[in-house]
């Protein structure tokens, strides 16, 4: 990722790091991946150093997340990602689920591309030796998204045309 500027800010890998502590303890693998995250995000050494604190001791999400300056793309990647943290370890508790779920309704995302957020950090997962924080490929994640919300976009924009085209009126009838 590691374009001339961040797109994502040091409250969003704070929220990630909420999320990792939701279940009492954030496991190394866990704060690794979030940490990673942030550096390939291209934040600032004082960015890091926060970020790593945060995976260091208990933050509150809600008080970390500002989603002002977040594209849906980036909502839906930070979102992603943070369901791939609540799973890394194998095993997803009530609380990392609540956690997740609260994170979800902070950034706005409808229920539907939640699910497809979800599915997408599966399927980055699944890819060999994907499972593993040091190999989840981050980028193909963002890049996938971006891809599968552009399609979205590109199938809704299609039926409201297709809605449109003359002959389509029932006046015509």
């Amino acid at each position: 990722m590691n374009d001339a500027t961040p797109r994502l800010g040091r409250d969003v890998f704070l929220a990630m790091a909420a999320i990792g502590w939701a279940d009492g303890k954030l496991d190394p693998e866990e704060a690794d991946a979030i940490v990673r995250t942030a550096i390939d995000e291209g934040l600032s050494l004082e960015a890091i150093e926060e970020i790593e604190e945060a995976t260091r001791t208990k933050i509150d999400m809600v008080a970390t997340l500002d989603r002002s300056s977040m594209s849906k793309e980036d909502r839906l990647f930070v979102y992603a990602v943070a369901s791939w943290v609540v799973r890394i370890d194998g095993q997803s508790t009530e609380d990392e689920l609540a956690a997740l779920a609260q994170l979800g309704d902070l950034l706005k995302i409808p229920e539907k591309p939640r699910a497809h957020a979800d599915a997408i950090a599966q399927e980055i997962a699944a890819l060999p030796e994907g499972d593993r924080p040091s190999r989840y490929d981050l980028r193909k994640l963002r890049s996938v998204i971006a891809e599968r919300l552009q399609e979205a976009q590109r199938l809704r924009a299609e039926a409201r045309a297709s809605h449109k085209t003359p002959g389509n009126d029932d006046a015509s009838s």
